[in-house]
């Protein structure tokens, strides 16, 4: 993997006479993850999009720069709210969805390490449907990480899992994507206040940045100044509700 740079969104997007949201800069720090929170319709997934290069339906004025001034695109892999995992498809196929559809020859070996990472090296044969949610959520992210690149963009992946599991799978992320430069986008104060070096709510009136706890993440569910920290960032929520 080259290394990570630091990313910087500048701008407006709106949907015909409707501004989405108003000129604002976005800083993402290199190699740490920047918890990005925030209600629907405010514009969160598609700063996601607008990073990744994907359609998002609106006219965005402004300009998206990587540090190390390479294209942006290229440098960035992708994880859904759903897994999209190809449901005919095995888990190892799965994984190396990327590589062939660019038609590349795949690292086997990677694959196979990625799998045993997320503790898959058992369900490698099976397909979609005869694994868990959890275990569906870990095939994606493998998939994710098997692109091997410096920006990694996370638009509220664990949302639709249980509890524990989503701690799982939190744990397991913040693990595995370490000296990266992470955007997690997320509704819920809980995941920011545990998993984000950098927090940032995005509301109607724009971004207002926020102090993370002090511990390194992730953070325990029950630490006082996890739960603090929540606490604030739901009060952001509320304030910019009512």
């Amino acid at each position: 993997m080259t290394p990570a740079p630091d990313l910087t969104i500048r701008g407006s997007a709106a949907i015909g006479d409707a501004l989405l949201f108003a000129p604002l800069t976005l800083t993402l720090a290199a190699g740490r993850w920047t918890c990005l929170l925030g209600g629907s319709g405010v514009g969160k997934t598609t700063i996601l999009r607008l990073i990744a290069g994907l359609d998002t339906g609106a006219d965005f004025t402004g300009q998206i720069t990587a540090s190390d001034r390479q294209p942006v695109p290229e440098q960035v892999a992708y994880m859904a709210q759903d897994d999209l995992l190809l449901p005919w498809a095995t888990v190892a196929q799965n994984v190396l969805l990327g590589a062939r559809l660019r038609r590349e020859k795949p690292d086997l070996n990677r694959r196979d390490q990625l799998i045993e990472r997320m503790r898959l090296q058992d369900h490698m044969g099976k397909k979609p449907g005869e694994l868990s949610g959890g275990q569906r959520q870990r095939v994606a992210l493998a998939r994710t990480l098997m692109e091997d690149r410096p920006i990694v963009l996370l638009d509220e992946p664990f949302s639709a899992l249980d509890a524990r599991t989503r701690a799982d799978m939190q744990d397991l992320a913040a693990e595995a994507l370490q000296g990266r430069t992470v955007l997690l986008v997320t509704h819920d104060p809980g995941e920011a206040a545990r998993l984000g070096q950098s927090i940032l709510v995005m509301t109607q009136n724009g971004i207002t940045p926020c102090h993370p706890p002090h511990a390194p993440a992730p953070r325990s569910v029950d630490d006082p100044e996890t739960l603090e920290a929540q606490g604030a960032l739901l009060r952001l929520l509320r304030e910019d509700a009512a």
